[in-house]
Formats: C-alpha cells, sequence, structure tokens
C-alpha cells in the first residue's frame, strides 16, 4: 500500500553536534537562538530562518560550498540511544527512506492527530523556497524490519544517534502492502501534500521519513498528563469522587498500573486529595479527560511537575493517565478517527540536521 523507495541524501560534509537541532515545532525562541550561536551553519538557520526565502537560499548555497554534500542513492539504518522519561535505558532502531505522500483517503497513511492550518503555512512556504525536506517525520508499521543494523561502524554518529547508508534491497516490496501510521509530524505531512498539489513533479510528492516497527524493543509512548488551571469544576469534581478517595498519588499510580486497559481510569489530584476517575468500556484515558474540554489545560510528561504544579497553588486539578498503547493508535486510526491532543508521546524526538531530502531531480 505505501510507497517507499530509497533517495539521494544531502548530508553536511562534516556532521556533528554543533549543526543539528530538535524538530523545529519543539524549539523555543531562546533555543533558537542558542542552537544558532553554537555554529553558523547550524540547522536552524534553515528550519527556522528570519525568513522561508532566507532559508531556500541559504540551503543551496551550503551546496553550492560544498558545506552540504549529495550521497549515493540507498536507504539509511538508524539507532536512536536515550534515557526515557520513566529512567531506563533503550535503543530505537529504524529505517531512513523517502515516502510518497498520498492523501489519507488513499488508505496507505493513516494519521491519529488532528492538524492546525497555521504552522502548515509556514512549513508550505518553507517547501516552496528550499525545494527539499529540512526535517523526517517520524512514521510506524507492523511487521519485522526488512533491513538490520550492520555490525561495521556508523556512517553518521551524532549525539546518539547512528546511521548507516544501504542499497535498500527489498526495501519498496517490503512496504508495498504495509500500511503506516504517522506518529509524529501531521503537519509536515499535510504540508507535503499541499506542496505536491501545487508542483505537481514526481519529486514534490516525496516525505523524508523515519520508519520503525511497532515491534521494536526500544519503541515506547509515554504518558502525557493534564493540568487544569482556572477550572473550579475540576475542584468540584474532586469532592464528587469520594468513594474512589485513595490515600496517596504513589498508591493511586500501583492501582493505575494494574488496571486492565478495556476501560479508561486516570488519577486525580487536587489540594482536596487524590481519588480515581473511571470511565467507559473501549474508552481511551485521554478521551475520557477529553471530555472535559481544553480550557485553562496544560501537558507535562512528568508526574512529579504535574502533583507540584498543583501543591503550589499554580494549577487546580492534575489528571494522570497511563500511556496510550502503541495497538489502541493503530486501532483508531484505521477506523478514520483521530485522538485528542497529546494522545502519544513518543520520545526521543528525531534530530534535525542528519539527512536532507531534495525534491528536484
Amino acid at each position: 500500500m505505501a510507497a517507499v523507495t530509497p533517495f539521494r541524501a544531502v548530508r553536511y560534509a562534516h556532521p556533528s553536534e554543533a549543526v543539528v537541532a530538535p524538530p523545529y515545532d519543539v524549539i523555543s525562541a531562546e533555543q533558537r537562538d542558542e542552537l544558532a550561536a553554537r555554529d553558523p551553519h547550524n540547522v536552524v538557520n534553515l528550519t527556522l530562518a528570519p525568513s522561508e526565502e532566507d532559508a531556500g537560499r541559504l540551503f543551496r548555497t551550503w551546496l553550492d560550498e560544498g558545506v552540504l554534500v549529495r550521497e549515493d542513492r540507498g536507504v539509511w539504518a538508524i539507532e536512536q540511544a536515550y534515557v526515557g522519561p520513566d529512567g531506563v535505558a533503550r535503543v530505537r532502531r529504524g529505517l531512513v527512506a523517502a515516502l510518497h505522500a498520498e492523501p489519507y483517503g488513499a488508505g496507505a497513511v493513516l494519521p491519529h492527530e488532528r492538524t492546525h492550518a497555521g504552522p502548515k503555512e509556514g512549513r508550505l512556504r518553507l517547501l516552496r523556497a528550499a525545494r527539499a525536506q529540512l526535517e523526517p517525520i517520524f512514521v510506524l508499521y507492523d511487521g519485522d524490519p526488512p533491513v538490520a543494523v550492520p555490525a561495521g561502524a556508523p556512517d553518521l554518529d551524532v549525539e546518539g544517534t547512528r546511521l548507516w547508508r544501504l542499497e535498500g534491497d527489498g526495501v519498496e516490496a517490503f512496504f508495498a502492502d504495509r500500511q503506516l501510521l504517522i506518529a509524529d509530524g501531521h503537519h509536515r505531512y499535510e504540508t507535503t501534500l499541499a506542496y505536491h498539489a501545487e508542483a505537481g513533479t514526481p519529486e514534490s510528492a516525496l516525505q523524508l521519513v523515519v520508519l520503525v516497527s511497532t515491534s521494536d524493543p526500544g519503541l515506547e509512548i509515554f504518558a502525557t498528563h493534564r493540568v487544569f488551571t482556572g477550572r473550579q469544576d475540576m475542584v468540584d469534581l474532586a469532592t464528587d469522587c469520594h468513594e474512589e478517595r485513595v490515600a496517596s498519588v504513589a498508591e493511586a499510580l500501583r492501582i493505575l498500573a494494574d488496571a486492565p486497559y478495556d476501560r479508561s481510569v486516570v488519577v486525580g489530584y487536587t489540594q482536596h486529595g487524590v481519588f480515581l476517575l473511571r470511565g467507559a468500556r473501549g474508552e481511551l484515558d485521554v478521551e475520557l479527560v477529553d471530555r472535559f474540554g481544553h480550557d485553562g489545560i496544560a501537558y507535562t510528561a512528568d508526574t512529579g511537575e504535574a502533583v507540584r504544579r498543583v501543591d503550589d497553588g499554580e494549577a487546580d486539578a492534575a489528571f494522570l493517565l497511563r500511556p496510550t498503547r502503541i495497538e489502541d493508535v493503530f486501532e483508531r486510526a484505521r477506523r478514520g478517527e483521530v485522538m485528542p491532543p497529546k494522545t502519544t508521546y513518543f520520545y526521543p524526538k528525531l534530530l534535525s540536521g542528519l539527512l536532507f531530502l531534495p525534491l528536484e531531480p
């Protein structure tokens, strides 16, 4: 179903930690300035340039000057070593390739989150100017990987991410009957669709992707907790749930961890105490909390931070959730459903600045 192919990558001639960065949408203005100060060739000068036109000119200048070089056609095995928010060390492995972007209705690529127009407008201007995919998106598939990480030294090794270029034999055939799920990068994928509708060339449909198997041992979804401010109804809810009161957050989290996933359940916390809130069968934890709307909501992956904000009076209530299971995300996506914001938290983010995908012959 999915058209995944080898591609001719562009990369830095001298890759280093000084030129890479997190994805554009998680970088604050202060972080952007700090990254740009590390090296005049840091990738934020492309992904978060003063103007999209500046980024396009700079990309081509760096190619002309040899700052960026073209690789032979292929795919890339990738592995990321990381320590998750839970303190556990893992290695996540995947494959970097080019994906022919198709509308969701075709069924080859599935979304699981809603997008907003604003971010896509800026990314579309950047695609027009750079005529290159400057950052990969993160995509999942079912099945064992079609390629293995080689035993030899990597071609690139930066900030815990290692890459090996491979010929890519058999990759196209492997993914031809696979359905893909966007884990992270919905806005960029939909931007590629819009760009291809304008440009209409074979290259304009290509999306730079990192494909990870749902069975990869290093793939983990972490929970994103909800914190509400200015919501007296949340304080009242704590009083109403007196039958489900628990002595401590630690005890409540133990109960939550043992609860079956066939029904939604979350831990609620206010200055009036700890309680369990249970929902309907077949409902996800994020859907249970989403019933309360998004007024005054904030998100954090840090349980201690969520509790502290309530204790310090910065928030009225915190809801502590379990991680959403990968199989539940895929199931909802295959039914054509989109889920609440921050349903999934895939960690770590993919590094930007390792590989680029030009959209010109």
